[in-house]
């Protein structure tokens, strides 16, 4: 077995006991004390966990139940499970795997489990999510949600090639990809390439058990998800096939978008680490430094994103449930203008897609 090389990871400065996040963290504390609040789900996310898993489970009902015998409502029906894919990643799976789901460790750990329903695996999304991504936000080589692969540039200091003069006009289509990717290969890649950086050990598992563990789940989605419908609907194979990828294409875009909007974006800084491996800033101004919010005022958009619309407060406060972000995100705003720091965030969806795209361009062409 090949030698396990280890990450070279960086180190923040100390906070001290004392500055902005140890001030923000009493705030926020005491909100939920004083209100007696538990800061993890309640019958509300209950209700929504229910809409979002119906959203995806019952257009598959009626595709599979041969009630979609038309092909624009056969479509529409595979449309709208990608929809309903996005806010199971969203508002339920995203919640469980970071634990604020509820006070209940079992039901995060089996809920998070609901990502092999849609392709997904939750093992290697928690190594790049909750330790890569939410520990090293846009730092180059250490957070893996930046590192696209050689068709996008979504830092500065990443390798320029020519083609990303032009990403901010076909990163929407590669964008579409994104849950396609998982489903296929991204996370056999993955679990490879986090056994050798000897981060499997991390979610206590070891390869050859990720490997059977992995295979398992995704045989299993594609019996379902693929086999069934084209053995007993007596829709064509093709049509089945075309469902297939339009459902991908609509998660990928939406859930792209959403993360995207939140990282790669002008005002966010991208940091590089000394040349002993240190950060100028501690952890929490970090992540204020290079993170957004958009549509803070739109409770339909909060509502369907699972607040990741509110990705300061997420990032800050990533083991509390979404639920709360809007009720404390008038103490991180308060707080980080007491400290003299940035509260990074657009109006609507389209002002941070818009700037988004001055972001790819600038990145293809400075």
């Amino acid at each position: 077995m090949s030698q396990i090389k280890k990450l070279d990871i960086v180190r923040f400065a100390p906070r001290k006991g004392e500055g902005f996040y140890d001030t923000l963290k009493r705030k926020v504390d005491a909100y939920f004390t004083d209100n007696n609040i538990d800061p993890h789900g309640n019958a509300s996310m209950k209700l929504k966990t229910v809409a979002m898993v119906s959203m995806y489970l019952i257009p598959y009902a009626v595709i599979v139940s041969g009630l979609a015998t038309n092909l624009w409502l056969f479509y529409a029906m595979w449309l709208a499970m990608g929809i309903g894919m996005t806010g199971i990643g969203c508002s339920v799976m995203h919640d469980s795997n970071h634990g604020s789901y509820s006070d209940n460790k079992s039901l995060n750990k089996y809920l998070g489990k609901i990502i092999a329903l849609v392709g997904g695996y939750e093992v290697t999304w928690k190594i790049q999510h909750n330790i890569l991504h939410h520990t090293y936000t846009n730092i180059d080589g250490l957070d893996d949600d930046i590192d696209a692969g050689i068709f996008l540039r979504f830092s500065p200091h990443s390798k320029k090639y020519f083609m990303h003069r032009y990403q901010h006009w076909y990163a929407w289509f590669l964008y579409g990809l994104l849950t396609l990717q998982w489903a296929t290969i991204k996370d056999f890649r993955q679990v490879y390439d986090y056994h050798k950086k000897d981060l499997l050990k991390k979610e206590k598992i070891t390869l050859g058990k990720a490997m059977l563990q992995l295979a398992i789940y995704k045989i299993f989605y594609y019996l379902y998800i693929f086999v069934i419908p084209v053995m007993v609907t007596g829709i064509p194979f093709m049509h089945v096939l075309f469902g297939f990828l339009l459902m991908h294409f609509t998660a990928g875009l939406l859930l792209s978008c959403i993360f995207q909007l939140a990282h790669v974006m002008e005002e966010c800084e991208f940091p590089l680490p000394s040349d002993d491996r240190k950060m100028e800033n501690n952890w929490a101004v970090h992540q204020l430094l290079n993170t957004a919010n958009f549509s803070p005022r739109s409770a339909l958009v909060g509502w369907f994103v699972g607040g990741l619309n509110r990705q300061i407060e997420h990032h800050l406060f990533p083991h509390i449930c979404h639920i709360h972000y809007k009720n404390i995100a008038r103490f991180v705003k308060e707080t980080a203008r007491e400290y003299g720091l940035p509260y990074q965030e657009q109006p609507t969806f389209a002002h941070a897609l818009v700037n988004h795209g001055r972001m790819l361009r600038k990145l293809g062409r400075d």
